[in-house]
């Protein structure tokens, strides 16, 4: 994706109600609701702090009669975090409050009604959020061993390495393989959107150390990422696209 699309994207996903817009309109969902989770996640680790020191007075808005949907608005916070924030305030410990994100009718009916109002509208922190972010994860392995599979290519799962390296890919390959005349030893699969801070982190905690104990690699993010990352040294990045692609042995011939 070009950065002039992506940012426009970005950009425009101001608000929960941004990602219902913008699916309507005809984009992925699976890319709108990335992005927007990369986004909020961002936004929440740089305001965590300054959020919740607004805790009592949140409190104090809610015991008056302001909506929890109206406070996360008006803080600009996750739904679900600033219920959190509330309820911790008002003296319940995080157990309990999980507790009645899952069962809110252990609650009065309008907190049950504004907590699952706050559920519904959080595509981050909720249970369903996670549970989408999981099996989003779980499709991109799916796809990546596919992938492989469909090529006769031999590897080793994560699950296969564990306990052997410090740091594991999702595919470690049994044999270096070519990939658009490049060399690669492993493939990681992400299914986060590919920009400058998701891939400075990515190469960081986990690409960099691969090729250090691996050599080089493929990591494919498949719901898309920027055309001109700056890739280090022996990483690789491709999309979607990558399944038009074939794998070749070093020497030219096919697997």
């Amino acid at each position: 994706m070009d950065y002039k699309e992506y940012k426009k994207l970005y950009d425009g996903l101001k608000s929960h109600r941004d990602v219902k817009r913008l699916e309507k309109e005809g984009y992925d969902p699976k890319l709108v609701r990335t992005l927007y989770t990369q986004k909020v996640s961002r936004d929440v680790r740089k305001r965590h702090h300054s959020v919740k020191s607004r805790s009592k007075k949140m409190l104090n808005d809610w015991r008056h009669g302001t909506s929890i949907m109206e406070i996360a608005e008006r803080a600009r916070f996750p739904p679900i975090l600033t219920a959190m924030m509330i309820f911790l305030e008002d003296g319940a410990s995080r157990k309990e409050f999980w507790e009645y994100v899952r069962n809110p009718d252990t609650l009065n009916a309008q907190t049950a009604r504004e907590l699952r109002e706050a559920t519904e509208n959080d595509y981050v922190y909720s249970p369903a959020a996670n549970e989408d972010q999981r099996e989003r994860g779980e499709w991109g392995e799916k796809l990546l061993e596919g992938w492989l599979d469909s090529q006769g290519v031999g590897y080793r799962t994560e699950d296969d390495l564990r306990g052997e390296y410090q740091k594991t890919p999702d595919a470690l390959l049994d044999e270096p393989m070519e990939w658009n005349g490049n060399e690669i030893r492993w493939v990681e699969s992400k299914a986060s959107f590919g920009d400058n801070i998701e891939f400075r982190q990515n190469a960081r905690k986990q690409l960099i150390p691969y090729t250090e104990i691996f050599g080089p690699g493929l990591v494919i993010h498949w719901v898309g990422c920027l055309n001109d990352l700056e890739c280090p040294e022996s990483v690789y990045v491709a999309d979607m696209g990558v399944l038009d692609t074939e794998l070749k042995k070093p020497n030219g011939s096919k697997k």
